[in-house]
């Protein structure tokens, strides 16, 4: 399975968004990612499907992987599918039902994720696993930007890659928070396969060239 580095808009200059999306991909950046926080669910607040729909107006038609912080999460799963979203990942225990708001992502066309902290288990993940098309596991607490990758999180992520390879459908396994060039490694051998990064990316003055050292570092 190819890796998948998916920068974090979070991190990107918003006065020149499409501009910059568009710069990050032509550097080879793969997807699009979207850290979705409500100020209720999380402590703070960033985007909504606005932003997605701006960026499918400003002609992105790249993969956009949304990650939903928020509490309830079924009306932001049908906007942000219109939106133009191609995956939505949301946490489990922000859902009032969680078999309703995985069938909604999928009747709406959209690949569907869940998201796991850093202090919880896999228990819901590993139930569900043939349901999904991504585990997203956070290495860092949710709800800012810019913080230190948790090193406790390896080992889940190694636990996470045992959990997918014993299932029956292709899962990918997305790794969120703290990511860089530095430390890109040690997570990919750690199984996994899918690399978020906001200021690792946007806070350099070279994308292209930062993009290019992560994949040497991932092989």
């Amino acid at each position: 399975m190819k890796n998948i580095i998916a920068p974090s808009i979070l991190s990107a200059d918003f006065s020149r968004l499409g501009e910059e999306v568009e710069n990050v991909l032509k550097s080879g950046a793969d997807w699009i990612h979207f850290d979705v926080m409500d100020n209720h669910y999380v402590p703070n607040l960033t985007i909504g499907p606005m932003v997605c729909k701006s960026l499918r107006d400003y002609g992105i038609k790249n993969f956009i992987d949304v990650h939903l912080m928020v509490q309830p999460v079924d009306s932001l799963i049908e906007m942000f599918a219109e939106a133009g979203a191609d995956l939505i990942s949301f946490h489990p225990e922000a859902s009032e039902n969680l078999d309703s708001s995985i069938a909604r992502i999928k009747e709406l066309g959209c690949k569907v994720g869940f998201a796991v902290n850093p202090a919880e288990d896999l228990t819901y993940v590993k139930k569900y696993i043939n349901d999904l098309d991504l585990a997203l596991l956070m290495s860092v607490n949710p709800g800012f930007g810019g913080q230190k990758f948790i090193e406790s999180v390896l080992p889940k992520i190694t636990d996470m890659r045992t959990i997918i390879d014993e299932c029956s459908n292709e899962v990918r396994l997305e790794v969120d928070g703290g990511i860089n060039p530095q430390n890109i490694k040690s997570v990919c051998d750690a199984g996994a396969d899918t690399f978020v990064l906001g200021s690792a990316i946007f806070n350099t003055d070279d994308y292209a060239s930062t993009i290019t050292n992560l994949r040497n570092n991932i092989g």
